[in-house]
C-alpha cells in the first residue's frame, strides 16, 4: 500500500514540473514576442471619458473612435459594458510606412492596412488575412466607469 502512496506522489510531482514548464515557456515566448514585436514601442498614457458627450460612439457596445496617441494614432473599441481595447493603429506589416495604417472597415469588426492589404480584428487586433503575420500592438486599459486609462 505505501508503495502505491509514494508512487502517486511521484507521478503527481511529475505533472506538477511538466505543466510548469509548459507555462514558463508560454510566458517566455510571449514576453519575446511583445519584445520582437515589429511596431516599435511607444509611450502610451492617455486618459479618455468615454461617457463624454465628444466621445458618443464608444458610449455603446461594439462602438470605435479614433484618437491621437501611440504612433500613427490608437483606435479605442468598447468590447462591453465594463471592458475596452486599445489597438495602435501603426501596420504591422509595414511599421515604417505613416500611410499603411490600419482603419476600421465598414463590417466595425475589420481593421485593414490599404497598403499591404492585410487584415486583423478589432476586438483583439488578430491577423485574419496576410500578408501580415503579426497582431497589431495592443495597449493596456483600464476603466472604473468614468475615465479610461491608456498605458503600455
Amino acid at each position: 500500500m505505501k508503495c502505491k502512496v509514494n508512487y502517486l506522489i511521484q507521478f503527481c510531482l511529475v505533472i506538477v514540473f511538466v505543466l510548469t514548464l509548459i507555462t514558463c515557456k508560454k510566458k517566455s515566448q510571449q514576453n519575446q514576442n511583445i519584445q520582437n514585436h515589429p511596431v516599435p514601442y511607444a509611450p502610451i498614457n492617455i486618459v479618455v471619458y468615454p461617457n463624454d458627450p465628444t466621445n458618443f460612439k464608444i458610449q455603446a457596445i461594439g462602438g470605435w473612435i479614433y484618437y491621437p496617441g501611440g504612433i500613427n494614432g490608437i483606435i479605442i473599441y468598447r468590447k462591453s459594458t465594463q471592458e475596452f481595447v486599445v489597438i495602435e493603429r501603426t501596420s504591422s506589416y509595414l511599421p515604417t510606412n505613416a500611410g499603411a495604417s490600419a482603419k476600421v472597415q465598414i463590417d466595425n469588426f475589420t481593421l485593414k492596412d490599404t497598403v499591404s492589404n492585410s487584415k486583423w480584428q478589432i476586438v483583439d487586433g488578430a491577423v485574419i488575412q496576410g500578408p501580415s503575420t503579426w497582431a497589431l500592438r495592443i495597449y493596456a486599459t483600464s476603466y472604473d466607469g468614468n475615465a479610461l486609462r491608456i498605458v503600455n
